[in-house]
């Protein structure tokens, strides 16, 4: 069996985004055999300030479900911009760059941290060992689309710093299938791009939903739920404008946001006079999973900029479910080709708020539509997300990046 290094900024406890993905993967790694370390940051996602738990000290380990975890201290910016950004990536890159171990057999870096590619790349130089590259985001699209003040202006440097990262890998494995044609814009050759979808991450739920209806002070309006992040490529204020008409066109819809985020604040506020808004801490594992199962509607936003940077991890959670979703998202994007691909919600235009009602409105006035969106989402829940398939998946891409490398590509 092999020694496996992951370079990844965001590992558990963090409850949502990539790192569930991450901490499933190197748990199913170190339960087949493999010894497995992972170098990560201080867990700060999405509230975006580093956990109470993990506070003071510039570096930690531990072992983790058999997995050595080695973390080291780095900038969290409380805004996202690009200067805080680079601080970000630049901070925990020099700390990894730091780290003494015995070489590994190979190392596998996870991007959306930059720093975890190019982390992976410089070992692979250092201990002559070959890495590959889980792509869960694609940062040069990020940095033009998600809405961060002068991203546009960095996106071509970024870019360029993502092909050096990517084009040496030898495999790179995407989350969607709308990722390939900019990855091979990069100079990857589509025999080295591996589909590498996600998987539903399924905690037990013991609680009926009157109970958590009940628990959550939802009574019997229509409850239109967006979970997880609030962050700028969130694009939430949609929702918001949405909410403020409704508030006299729809009164029987509450719009209920769940979870945290660097834009978390700013929303509230916003949000403060319309009587139909509600703000909902982060929630365990299982209550997050028995919210989503109580509500009448799952809700997916994004701003209008955002096509192909990335996939919502909250996606798969939404479809086991077993809820209708809406989306609010750009035509032609990732995310509406996801939500088609799986049969489970209806979309329309992000930044359209009365299409947005209209939407909502048509799940409510047509139940036998509702519950067979839902049943689609169930569907390809338990089939093309389920998770011993996808650990499956990442299990077969890691070990395939120890074979020989085709005599071409070895040159």
């Amino acid at each position: 069996m092999a020694h496996i290094l992951i370079a990844a900024i965001n590992y558990w406890p963090e409850p949502s985004g990539n790192a569930p993905y991450t901490t499933g993967l190197a748990e199913h790694l170190a339960k087949s055999g493999h010894d497995v370390s992972v170098i990560t940051g201080f867990p700060h996602y999405p509230a975006w300030r580093v956990d109470a738990a993990y506070r003071g000290g510039l570096r930690r380990r531990e072992v983790i479900a058999g997995v050595e975890v080695i973390r080291r201290r780095h900038y969290v910016p409380a805004r996202q911009s690009v200067i805080g950004r680079g601080a970000y990536e630049a901070t925990f890159l020099f700390h990894g760059l730091l780290l003494r171990l015995d070489p590994p057999d190979v190392v596998v870096g996870v991007i959306p941290s930059l720093s975890g590619g190019a982390l992976a790349r410089i070992f692979s130089a250092r201990w002559h060992i070959p890495y590959g590259i889980i792509a869960q985001d694609l940062m040069g699209q990020a940095a033009e689309q998600s809405g961060i003040a002068a991203g546009g202006r960095v996106a071509g440097g970024v870019s360029r710093l993502e092909k050096w990262v990517l084009r040496r890998a030898r495999a790179v494995g995407v989350v969607s299938g709308s990722f390939v044609p900019y990855v091979r814009s990069l100079g990857v050759p589509e025999r080295r791009i591996v589909d590498l979808p996600n998987w539903v991450v399924r905690p037990g739920v013991n609680v009926t939903v009157a109970e958590t209806r009940q628990r959550l002070g939802w009574g019997s309006e229509q409850i239109v739920l967006h979970a997880g992040n609030m962050g700028l490529k969130q694009g939430l204020e949609q929702v918001l404008d949405a909410a403020k008409v409704a508030a006299t066109s729809a009164p029987h819809v509450r719009f209920v946001m769940m979870g945290d985020g660097n834009q978390r604040e700013s929303l509230r506020r916003a949000a403060a006079a319309l009587p139909n808004v509600q703000f909902l801490p982060s929630q365990s594992d299982r209550d997050y999973a028995s919210a989503l199962a109580a509500a009448d509607v799952l809700l997916l936003s994004e701003r209008s900029t955002v096509a192909d940077m990335s996939l919502p991890s909250k996606l798969t959670s939404y479809c086991a479910a077993g809820r209708p979703i809406v989306a609010a998202v750009r035509h032609n994007g990732a995310t509406e080709a996801e939500i088609e691909r799986s049969g489970a919600g209806l979309v329309v235009p992000a930044g359209d708020p009365a299409a947005l009602l209209r939407a909502i409105a048509s799940l409510a006035a047509d139940p036998p539509l509702a519950a067979r969106l839902a049943d689609a989402g169930t569907r390809y829940a338990s089939t093309a997300l389920g998770s011993c398939e996808g650990l499956e998946r990442g299990r077969r891409f890691v070990e395939g990046l120890l074979a020989p490398a085709p005599a071409k590509e070895a040159a």
